[in-house]
């Protein structure tokens, strides 16, 4: 049976004086956890505001939760959906977390009480401060409880464990899985902590200056990504042909370090010339990360130079 999807992102552009994001395509899956990948500055934060309907993308459409994301939503629309931004904003600074709590749960009909106080007291906040007098921690733990409390069907996480300590760190790990016990709800999270994805994320997608490079399913990526040592019988040997290469890099006399996406087919591919696999290692998230981007680098290079 094909996969419900909650989020759909079809030819969607913006442009900016200095940035341009997109096109992008892109499907979310319900019922999974997604995290989007990339350096700073490539878009992450703008995505998820067009996703709320915050901005406006200058073209393409954007669905969501079935419906198509354009101005006046209605609030039936965000009720569905928990959004935890990746700054706190600052204009309420001057309330007490209780007061902005009682504001805000007006909105939504499936807001949890008992669910709230319970996060409060398992991330150990005071609701009774002012939010401008609470540390970025407890901040960050104040606000996430705040997006869960409602029982969202998706929530939007942008950066979710900037400023927390390791020991909250863990707790909002067991929060999230808990979230998602049921099995039709959805996370779409952007995170640069490697190990958050790895822990959290069914899903990775790598963005990269404003352009999605792809949605791979996590174990998949792994078991597929490595880096391997081989010996060199022949300075002359065409590792652009061999499956899933990435790059390579000499690092002894008769010795190379070579990056592939498509570790299987590249040791058939090096066995069938033999050559001699003298070692293996599967690739961390920013490896792989720094391997695309790398690409996408010489890719507009040879575009331009070819223009």
């Amino acid at each position: 049976m094909e996969e419900q999807q909650v989020i759909r992102l079809s030819g969607v552009k913006l442009t900016r004086e200095h940035f341009q994001l997109g096109p992008l395509n892109l499907n979310v899956p319900q019922g999974y956890i997604t995290a989007i990948v990339g350096p700073n500055g490539s878009g992450k934060s703008t995505t998820f505001r067009m996703l709320l309907g915050l901005v406006q993308p200058d073209d393409g459409e954007i669905e969501v939760l079935g419906q198509a994301v354009k101005p006046g939503l209605g609030v039936d629309y965000k009720q569905q959906i928990g959004y935890l931004e990746e700054n706190a904003p600052s204009h309420d600074h001057g309330l007490r977390a209780k007061d902005k709590t009682a504001f805000a749960r007006h909105w939504y009909p499936g807001w949890d009480v008992n669910r709230y106080r319970e996060l409060l007291h398992l991330f150990g906040v005071d609701d009774g401060l002012k939010l401008g007098k609470m540390s970025k921690g407890m901040r960050r733990k104040y606000e996430l409880a705040m997006a869960i409390a409602h029982d969202p069907e998706l929530l939007l996480l942008d950066e979710p464990s900037s400023g927390l300590d390791p020991l909250a760190w863990r707790k909002m790990i067991d929060v999230l899985h808990r979230h998602m016990e049921r099995g039709d709800r959805t996370i779409l999270m952007a995170s640069h902590i490697v190990e958050e994805v790895k822990r959290l994320a069914d899903f990775i997608v790598f963005m990269i200056h404003g352009q999605v490079m792809g949605i791979y399913e996590k174990d998949e990526l792994f078991s597929s990504w490595h880096c391997l040592y081989v010996q060199v019988p022949d300075a002359n040997i065409p590792w652009e042909e061999m499956p899933g290469y990435s790059s390579k890099e000499k690092t002894g006399s008769n010795t190379v370090k070579l990056m592939t996406s498509a570790a299987q087919q590249s040791e058939v591919w090096l066995q069938e010339r033999n050559i001699v696999i003298q070692g293996r290692q599967p690739l961390e998230l920013d490896e792989i990360l720094a391997e695309l981007m790398a690409q996408r680098a010489l890719h507009s290079a040879s575009r331009t130079k070819g223009v």
